[in-house]
């Protein structure tokens, strides 16, 4: 069974994940979560937030243990397992992308929302942006709208109770890969069909321009870790046993809801 390693994406925390550590489990796989420096708990000053802080994160959790992790990133936390790949190669087997930004290397995620298939975004027309270093918020409506279409109340009220600001400095720094070879870890994306933050033109555009090695598609918003539960676990489960097997890619696509499978 693989080692998950999830990663948050912005004004969110590790409580994001706490839907799907359980399942992940039961499914007999190890499963660790964290939060991002200045996100969740963590009380990283501001002026000290940025992808190599990020990267370093990622990468002292990584050298916890031995065995190489299935390294995962929802939203912006695609940027951030991009940019740890540069630093800790060898300690990842997988990279997946849950409905998240993949940059190539020299490339932001504010440059990724600037393409043509990013119009629409409503993470970028909804947050504020207050401060010096600046700090994004996404509150209220527009948080729903943005990230939790296919939610109930209950669950809406759960998440934005939870998020917090974010730190903009991440947005707007590229990616620089310190090793290279990081382009050869095998890469998987899971994108959602119905999102509001990431436009799917965009993340068809990112799988296109990225060289993925398999796409598992689920019908629902930007928080599948939320509204659709069960289907991102099925969706990790199985990437994590193709990866553990060698046989990821073995068809070039895997689509829908995975029910009945």
């Amino acid at each position: 069974m693989a080692r998950f390693v999830l990663v948050h994406g912005a004004f969110s925390g590790a409580w994001v994940w706490e839907p799907v550590v359980g399942e992940l489990e039961a499914a007999g796989h190890r499963v660790e979560t964290f939060d991002l420096p200045g996100s969740g708990e963590d009380r990283t000053p501001v002026e000290d937030v940025s992808l190599d802080a990020y990267a370093e994160r990622i990468r002292g959790v990584l050298a916890s243990d031995p065995e190489p992790a299935v390294l995962v990133g929802h939203s912006m936390g695609g940027v951030a397992i991009t940019q740890a790949a540069g630093v800790a190669r060898k300690r990842i087997a997988l990279l997946v992308y849950v409905s998240a930004f993949m940059p190539a290397n020299g490339q932001s995620l504010i440059e990724l929302t600037q393409l043509p298939e990013g119009e629409g975004d409503q993470v970028q027309a909804n947050m504020v942006v207050e401060g010096d270093p600046p700090v994004a918020s996404l509150e209220g409506e527009g948080a729903r709208v943005a990230c939790y279409g296919n939610c109930d109340e209950g669950q809406v009220a759960w998440a934005t109770g939870h998020m917090g600001p974010q730190p903009v400095v991440p947005f707007t720094e590229p990616v620089r890969l310190a090793d290279p070879g990081a382009d050869d870890i095998p890469r998987a994306y899971v994108t959602c069909t119905r999102d509001q933050a990431i436009p799917p033109a965009l993340q068809r555009r990112m799988i296109r321009d990225r060289g993925v090695q398999a796409v598992i598609e689920i019908d629902t918003d930007h928080s599948p870790w939320l509204s659709a539960t069960g289907e991102l676990v099925a969706a990790l489960d199985r990437l994590g046993r193709e990866s553990d097997a060698g046989t990821l890619g073995a068809r070039d696509v895997l689509l829908g809801s995975l029910e009945g499978e």
